[in-house]
C-alpha cells in the first residue's frame, strides 16, 4: 500500500484496527510512535546497485489501555510528517513489536488495515546460480504429455 491509498483508506473510517498475519488485532490502544522516511541502498548479490524507498510507520503498544487513535488523529500524524518529511508517495512498511522487531507489508480489507508478511528473496538469481524451482508433476501428467513408460516399451 502506498501513502496515498492509505490517506484515501482514512477517510473512510472513524477507528483504526490493525490485524496480524495470524489474525490476532494489534491492540486498540497501540500508538504511532513513528512517521518515517526510509531509503535504503545496497549492492544485491550479482552486483547490482539498487535503490529502495518506503515510508515506515512503527505501531507500539504500552501499558496505556485508554489510548485510542481515532482515523482524523491518524491523519493530522500523516498530514504533518508528509510536510516536514516532504514524504513521496511510495509503499508504506509497518513495524511492531512481537518476538522482535517485526516488520510488514501494509494492505486494507474489510475496514481492516492488514499487516502482511515479508520474506527475504535473492534479487539476482539469474547472476549467482541459484537453479529455478522445478514444477513438480504427478505420473498421470506425465504420461499425458509425454510417452509414459510400460513394461516392454524398451524405456525403463
Amino acid at each position: 500500500m502506498k501513502l496515498s491509498d492509505l490517506h484515501q483508506h482514512l477517510q473512510e473510517l472513524s477507528d483504526v484496527h490493525f490485524e496480524l498475519p495470524t489474525g490476532e488485532m494489534v491492540p486498540a490502544h497501540f500508538h504511532i510512535t513513528e512517521v518515517g522516511f526510509v531509503q535504503k541502498k545496497f549492492i544485491d548479490c550479482g552486483g547490482t546497485l539498487r535503490n529502495e524507498e518506503r515510508i515506515n510507520l512503527q505501531l507500539w503498544s504500552s501499558i496505556d489501555l485508554n489510548h485510542r487513535l481515532t482515523a482524523d488523529k491518524f491523519r493530522d500524524i500523516l498530514n504533518l510528517s508528509t510536510e516536514k518529511l516532504n514524504l513521496p508517495d511510495v509503499e508504506i512498511e509497518v513495524e511492531y513489536q512481537g518476538q522482535t522487531i517485526e516488520k510488514y507489508g501494509l494492505s486494507f480489507k474489510e475496514g481492516l488495515f492488514q499487516l502482511e508478511g515479508k520474506k527475504t528473496d535473492c534479487l539476482a538469481q539469474d547472476n549467482c546460480g541459484i537453479p529455478s524451482a522445478k514444477v513438480k508433476r504427478s505420473l498421470a501428467q506425465i504420461g499425458s504429455t509425454q510417452k509414459a513408460c510400460t513394461p516392454g516399451g524398451n524405456c525403463c
